[in-house]
């Protein structure tokens, strides 16, 4: 079903909204959740509630991206459900996403800091824009999709060793792009 065709019927609040939904992009969001959870049942509330909030969302939003909507909010609260759980306990998938990205990029800015976020996805948007798409690619299915080294490597039929460097040569050059253009890290 296309994507204009599911929006509309979430538009006429229809009951088969969200079954088109699950069938068309529920694998994709129940494998990000996953990621970034380590946890199949927790990844499967997250996917419910992404329906739950698509639905309440729909109307008024009819987003362009039907894909990167759902997406994006199944990423948001996958990270917000494992801030919860790791401020209980340690651990948990993202955490070591986490610790990779942390040298070279600014911490989450506070109230007075969104002048200067701003700028920062500025220029990192830039950055990304001017990489070339193999590399872009690799960074955003590492570091948007949470994607393994090793199944990003397998992806591009190359070694993790490969991949390893591959992500820190570019995290060195974010941090270079980063710290050239006044960005505080």
């Amino acid at each position: 079903m296309e994507d204009k065709t599911i929006i509309q019927l979430y538009w006429a609040r229809s009951s088969e909204a969200i079954p088109a939904t699950d069938a068309k992009y529920g694998a994709q969001c129940r494998g990000l959740s996953a990621r970034i959870l380590q946890n199949s049942e927790d990844a499967e509330e997250c996917v419910n509630d992404t329906w739950f909030r698509a639905w309440n969302t729909m109307p008024p939003q009819f987003p362009s991206s039907l894909r990167a909507y759902l997406l994006k909010i199944v990423r948001n609260l996958s990270i917000d459900r494992w801030r919860a759980e790791r401020s209980q306990k340690r651990g948990g998938g993202a955490a070591e996403l986490v610790l990779e990205l942390e040298d070279c990029l600014p911490p989450a800015p506070s109230a007075e800091e969104v002048t200067e976020a701003r700028a920062a996805a500025e220029v990192i948007d830039r950055w990304l824009a001017e990489l070339e798409v193999e590399d872009r690619v690799i960074f955003l299915k590492r570091y948007w999709y949470g994607m393994t080294v090793k199944e990003i490597a397998r992806q591009f039929s190359c070694t993790q060793s490969h991949m390893a460097k591959r992500l820190f040569r570019l995290r060195n050059s974010l941090r270079t792009t980063l710290e050239r253009e006044g960005v505080v890290l």
